[in-house]
């Protein structure tokens, strides 16, 4: 990536939608631009977690004003990503279908995990370097994120399911602020974040940073009121909440440094805030100007350099820790990216070739738990694991290709109605099929071939006289494939 490329990164929040711009230069992105809109998009998710037809609009409007500002980029300069409110709503594929059409670029909807290792990202890479152990705290809309980390590399990370728009909604009902409510927000608060004393203890961290909105806005609020500026500290907090209860509710609260749109979810931050500083015995925190977004925009950066992509790193953990043999991985990944080369051309081929080559090194997950329906044990594994770097469709994508890696295909008769899976998934098969005798295959000579519709495999002369257990196995891949949408012939001599 060069230097002056343009990189664009939306965080879609559960407050707040973002969209960050910079400019690489030397390893470090300059901002050009910076927009928020307050969506209150997690308002909008009721009791059986379905997001409203409000709420989805407010998030397709704003997103119409990104897009505008976003015309002309390239995917590859794009990253967007949603967090917990649209890991939570069930009917999240009905927004994201028209979301993405209308922005115009794809958006990932990231698990806990994830959103932990991008805020430490961001975060780590606006501070100065330093062998300070930190622990960073981001409280968000509905969602709460846990870290401890060194330099720019995170060593814990956990989410939580509580934050300023939840527990101002469960807590803080039509915005009234009294002692009984932030008592009682505090310990339910509390209650969440007790199992979290074990994976961070305060011996494992020396300083406590703050990012996001909730922390930003707290120490905004005490500077503009006479105290310290670029720290929150229990005693602020103390003050702040004697000035909540004052004020008796969030309508008649005026105070400097309070903006607007942060004064309805202001009583459910700052309970978690307090949870948090009592919990770990937290004197002060320093409020930090990487977030979520800037971690975004660095791993657009690092998916761009050589080795730098953490999914690399991630396929890598899996296959160690589920025991895959590494060699039989290798060969069916090289044979099915060699075949899925000569049917999908240009950016496809990149992209997509690159998401086959991992779900090929992980096509055997499941035999770490059964031999017995291993495919089935690995889509699963896929579809439940901490994924450093993936996003949800992402791991699905590579479970349904792990699922369908041999056996009946009416289990995927939904995925393969797009033409790329399709492509995926039958390079998956093939490769499987040759490599069945688990050494590398003499595929370079085989010809695979696609018209709309349509896929042709054609063998050199004598190969099936060579090869009669893999000639055979292809007779029975071709009657797989006719019981599919898609017609799949060979001549196999």
């Amino acid at each position: 990536m060069q230097n002056g490329t343009l990189l664009a990164a939306i965080d879609l929040g559960s407050n707040s939608f973002r969209l960050e711009i910079g400019r690489l230069q030397a390893g470090h992105i300059e901002r050009i631009e910076y927009l928020k809109e307050t969506v209150r998009q997690g308002n909008g998710l009721d009791d059986n977690k379905m997001l409203s037809p409000a709420a989805m609009q407010r998030g397709w409007d704003c997103l119409a004003r990104f897009a505008e500002r976003l015309h002309g980029f390239r995917k590859q300069q794009v990253r967007a990503v949603a967090t917990q409110t649209l890991r939570e709503a069930r009917n999240r594929d009905d927004f994201l279908q028209k979301a993405q059409a209308i922005l115009g670029f794809g958006i990932e909807v990231i698990s806990g995990q994830e959103e932990a290792r991008l805020i430490y990202q961001g975060v780590s890479h606006l501070l100065p370097q330093s062998d300070e152990r930190r622990l960073v705290v981001d409280i968000g809309g509905r969602s709460t994120e846990l870290i401890i980390g060194q330099g720019y590399t995170a060593r814990q990370m956990e989410s939580y399911r509580l934050g300023s728009v939840a527990w101002s909604t469960r807590y803080f009902p039509k915005g009234q602020f009294t002692a009984d409510a932030f008592r009682t927000a505090e310990i339910a608060a509390k209650a969440v974040l007790d199992q979290a004393l074990d994976s961070f203890p305060p011996s494992l961290w020396s300083v406590a940073y703050g990012s996001s909105g909730t922390v930003g806005a707290v120490a905004d609020v005490l500077a503009a009121n006479g105290r310290p500026a670029g720290v929150v500290t229990r005693d602020g907090l103390d003050w702040l909440v004697e000035r909540l209860i004052k004020a008796g509710s969030a309508d008649q609260l005026r105070m400097e440094g309070m903006k607007d749109d942060r004064r309805p979810v202001i009583g459910g931050g700052v309970s978690v805030l307090r949870a948090v500083f009592d919990l770990f015995g937290i004197q002060e925190m320093i409020p930090a100007q990487g977030a979520l977004r800037h971690g975004a925009l660095y791993d657009l950066i690092d998916r761009d350099t050589g080795g730098g992509d953490v999914r690399e790193r991630t396929v890598r953990w899996l296959s160690e820790r589920f025991s895959v043999d590494a060699a039989q991985a290798q060969r069916v990944s090289e044979v099915a990216t060699a075949l899925f080369a000569q049917v999908a051309a240009g950016e496809a081929n990149e992209r997509f070739s690159q998401k086959l080559a991992w779900a090929a090194r992980l096509h055997e997950i499941g035999t770490h738990i059964s031999h017995d329906r291993s495919y089935h044990h690995g889509a699963y594994i896929l579809d439940n694991v901490d994924a450093s770097g993936f996003s949800f469709p992402e791991l699905h994508r590579m479970s349904q290709l792990v699922l369908g890696q041999r056996g009946k295909l009416r289990k995927l008769e939904e995925p393969l109605q797009d033409e790329l899976f399709a492509k995926q998934l039958l390079c998956l098969r093939l490769a499987v099929i040759l490599c069945h005798a688990r050494r590398m295959p003499e595929h370079e000579p085989l010809k695979l071939g696609y018209k709309p519709g349509a896929f042709r495999l054609v063998t050199p002369e004598g190969w099936a006289r060579r090869f009669p257990q893999s000639a055979w196995l292809l007779g029975e891949e071709l009657l797989a494939w006719q019981k599919t949408n898609w017609k799949f012939s060979a001549d196999i001599r």
